[in-house]
């Protein structure tokens, strides 16, 4: 029988896992049979998500609950193996794709966060409209923006000019899992390590702070994923589904 649990018991009961350490935050929700685990995130990247974890048997009751007491508008997010088997075993229930997590933890080593960093910086409110032309250029997917819900902090290191030419946003983030996102650098400044540099200053100061950080990575982005790698981020699968029909 599934029952609504504490958030303080989500690591617990899905052996510290960070995707559920970043759903579990303000204002998520969290339900367990015993073998599964969903929670429940409204807003979470800007949408509302639920992060899935444990037996696939036991899920897809579970999620079917779950759907029942706050509604199917969220998005079931996790394993692929979970999330097609939440497919299979819900009517009006499709997957919608397969990306990665990526996920480092303090104290773990990495390739590309020595020194030089020096040049990164966390830029101000006066920024946002350059950081706002900068995303629209090179990277207009992205979920993070100046103003944005959720969007906490931005750095960056500027160009001659003076400009952000490269930006990172540490968004959504829970308690016990920094996130990362909005990563931008400026088509005229690539090749110069930038990415590298913005992104290791604001991995260290989240990591320095939460112990523990993530972001998503798409598959066509195979240069985001190399970065990543070489800061000290671990690699997983990750599907989502969303209804297509009332269930």
């Amino acid at each position: 029988m599934h029952h609504e649990i504490d958030l303080a018991d989500v690591p617990r009961l899905t052996r510290d896992d960070g995707l559920c350490a970043w759903a579990a935050q303000d204002g998520a929700r969290a339900w367990a049979d015993g073998t599964a685990v969903a929670v429940a995130a409204p807003g979470l990247s800007l949408r509302d998500r639920l992060v899935v974890h444990g037996e696939r048997d036991a899920l897809v009751p579970l999620v079917r609950a779950v759907f029942d007491e706050i509604g199917a508008t969220y998005r079931p997010l996790g394993a692929p193996e979970l999330v097609r088997a939440l497919g299979d075993g819900i009517d009006g229930l499709a997957v919608l794709g397969e990306f990665a997590w990526m996920e480092r933890r303090a104290g773990e080593t990495a390739t590309a966060t020595g020194g030089g960093r020096k040049d990164a910086e966390w830029l101000e409110p006066a920024d946002d409209a350059h950081i706002a032309a900068l995303i629209d250029d090179v990277f207009p997917d992205s979920y993070a923006r100046p103003g944005i819900p959720g969007v906490l902090r931005w750095a960056g290191i500027r160009g001659a000019d003076g400009r952000p030419a490269a930006v990172a946003a540490e968004a959504w983030s829970a308690p016990a899992m920094g996130f990362l996102s909005g990563v931008a650098v400026d088509r005229t400044a690539r090749g110069a390590g930038l990415g590298r540099r913005v992104c290791g200053f604001l991995v260290d100061a989240i990591l320095a702070e939460r112990g523990r950080v993530g972001l998503m990575v798409d598959d066509w982005n195979a240069p985001a994923e190399r970065l990543y790698r070489k800061l000290g981020f671990t690699y997983r699968r990750l599907a989502a589904a969303a209804m297509t029909q009332p269930g």
